[in-house]
């Protein structure tokens, strides 16, 4: 049997956790590139041990830069690549896209691997809806970023999933409680790994679970879309614009708050103007 491979970029899907996931053909391209681009060797090594790949790898990650990038396109049009990140499906919240654009441009061979996704497996686990979901990666780590980002998407009708770690899980939850408020959500906790969670509960719920217990592993959350509901209440306006105000002029948290709650925005400005003076 030919062992070599066709010239071009192979984005390979990778087991999130078990390594049961791995799809035959996915191994069998392991086995047959000239070389892999790897996010973390270290952990790359332990993937190829176990199907028993011994092809080269070549760190490739959020910090490599153009001339590394130029060096791959150069060996993409003789020899095979495989582009894999640390767990899952590359380019999904890691490293690659840049890559794959410049060698869509170049008119260079890309093939994908389809596989493992924690993001479609939390999905799959939660219960909530499916038709339409939004991923949001990871939040910003600072809060007034994390709220900024949170306020944008309050209004969209679909369901959220986003990227968290163990430290920062409570105050992720609690600033989605206080902006979405009190959402359906789950929690989705080392997807496919022997312990495996999956913990459901409103957002608020959620929050006050993990505030001073944050978990181990890798972590997605997935929130519901908004509830369908009539126009909002002078004490729902208020709490809304409260929270806007301390972030936004009161022209910027008006046309924020009359987008989510769908109210006239010269009725929210107005009182906005009440609340500032």
């Amino acid at each position: 049997m030919d062992q070599s491979l066709p010239p071009g970029l192979y984005i390979v899907a990778t087991p999130i956790g078990n390594l049961g996931d791995m799809t035959s053909r996915a191994a069998a391209t392991l086995n047959r590139v000239d070389y892999i681009l790897a996010e973390d060797k270290r952990v790359t090594a332990k993937l190829l041990a176990h199907i028993g790949a011994k092809a080269p790898m070549m760190a490739y990650h959020d910090h490599s830069d153009e001339k590394l990038r130029q060096r791959i396109l150069g060996d993409l049009g003789s020899k095979a690549v495989a582009l894999v990140s640390d767990a899952g499906t590359p380019l999904i919240s890691d490293p690659g896209y840049k890559l794959v654009r410049a060698a869509r441009m170049a008119g260079l061979a890309v093939h994908t691997l389809p596989g493992p996704s924690a993001v479609i497996a939390a999905l799959t686990l939660a219960g909530l809806p499916t038709d339409r979901f939004l991923f949001l990666g990871f939040l910003p780590a600072k809060a007034k970023a994390r709220a900024d980002q949170i306020a944008e998407i309050a209004t969209v009708r679909a369901s959220l999933v986003l990227y968290e770690s163990g430290p920062r899980l409570g105050d992720t939850l609690a600033a989605l409680a206080k902006i979405l408020g009190d959402r359906e959500a789950v929690v989705a906790r080392e997807l496919t790994k022997l312990h495996e969670e999956c913990v459901s509960g409103s957002l608020h719920e959620l929050a006050s679970r993990y505030a001073g217990t944050p978990p181990k592993g890798e972590i997605v959350i997935v929130v519901a879309p908004p509830p369908k509901q009539g126009p909002a209440t002078s004490a729902e306006l208020d709490i809304a614009l409260d929270e806007a105000l301390a972030r936004l002029s009161p022209s910027r948290a008006a046309a924020e708050v009359s987008e989510r709650l769908r109210l006239p925005r010269k009725q929210v400005y107005a009182r906005a103007m009440e609340k500032a003076r």
